[in-house]
């Protein structure tokens, strides 16, 4: 017999990401539409531990929808790694008579959920991480947003660089997974992209590149260089500097790409997933992670979508011939 919902809390763990507020809202909204009670865990595991536990009503989600961030705070807990703090954080549950829980955030998140579910707390994920790098699904919630907000500064980047005849090499964000430079190198329009999944061009093969190109009458070239590469963005455009004597500067973007308010894609994807985690918990599932897979809205076990890998294709994204358009 499934065990009985009455009381529902969501949490955001982990680094933030624009469209955090639409899912609050939507798990909300949808769990008091079903005669739920709700409850707020500020700061992630960490305020589960410590009890930063409050009722939500409609009117706390009010006018956030629109909001970057979490009005929730988010924090990584080290203790929660440990079987000492999981227990106590299933505890905190009891004690506060939550049923269920929604957790909000990435793959560190969903193994905190993993391990609340195996103490016997309902719990279910929702994928939200500008980095796409989680593996049950196409989509992960702030992902537009971010590389929106770095393909506007790459397009600033490249309007000054341009006037002085630079080369830039420009740092974004997504941690061990490459799809914001990826994407940004497609979209801005890059000469190369340096990714944490692809054997990159090595420094002579990107220096012989840029003089090729100002040889042929080129006046600036764009690196896009994802975080977790293996290259320096610093020391490689000043390696670039040197050989060719063209001025180069590093730019790295950094947490801008966090911020700001969510796109329409953000905002319909999170509200979309916050619901159905709500409606899942009420079946009396637990264990699962919302996904958006081929058009279609899913849900997966964690340990399953915890052992999944994701990868670039080389089939699906030819930069050599991409790039050269």
């Amino acid at each position: 017999m499934a065990k009985q919902i009455n009381t529902i809390g969501v949490l955001t763990s982990g680094g933030d990401a624009p469209g955090m507020n639409a899912t609050i809202r939507a798990v909300v909204r949808t769990a008091l539409s079903k005669g739920k009670k709700v409850v707020g865990i500020k700061r992630g595991f960490n305020g589960l531990i410590s009890g930063e536990i409050y009722e939500m009503c409609s009117k706390d989600v009010s006018d956030i929808i629109q909001r970057g961030g979490t009005i929730l705070h988010t924090a990584r807990c080290l203790e929660f790694i440990k079987p000492e703090g999981q227990k106590r954080g299933a505890e905190m549950c009891r004690v506060f008579g939550i049923d269920g829980l929604v957790v909000i955030g990435g793959d560190g998140s969903f193994k905190g959920a993993e391990k609340l579910a195996g103490l016997g707390i309902n719990t279910i994920g929702v994928p939200g991480t500008i980095d796409l790098d989680i593996a049950c699904t196409d989509y992960t919630i702030g992902f537009d947003t971010a590389v929106n907000t770095a393909m506007e500064a790459i397009d600033k980047v490249r309007d000054t660089s341009t006037s002085h005849e630079r080369c830039s090499v420009v740092e974004v964000m997504g941690r061990d997974a490459g799809y914001i430079a990826l994407w940004c190198g497609i979209t801005n329009g890059a000469e190369a992209v340096l990714l944490p999944e692809k054997k990159n061009m090595s420094e002579e093969e990107l220096i012989r590149m840029i003089i090729e190109n100002r040889n042929k009458g080129k006046r600036h070239n764009l690196i896009i260089n994802a975080e977790g590469s293996p290259e320096d963005s610093v020391k490689l455009a000043k390696k670039i500097e040197e050989v060719t004597g063209i001025s180069t500067r590093a730019t790295i973007l950094g947490h801008l790409q966090r911020g700001g308010s969510p796109s329409a894609v953000d905002r319909m994807h999170a509200s979309m997933m916050g619901s159905i985690a709500v409606d899942l918990l009420c079946e009396g599932k637990s264990n699962r992670v919302v996904a958006y897979k081929e058009g279609r809205y899913l849900d997966y076990d964690i340990n399953e979508a915890l052992e999944m890998q994701k990868s670039i294709s080389e089939k699906r994204y030819d930069l050599s011939r991409i790039l050269s358009i």
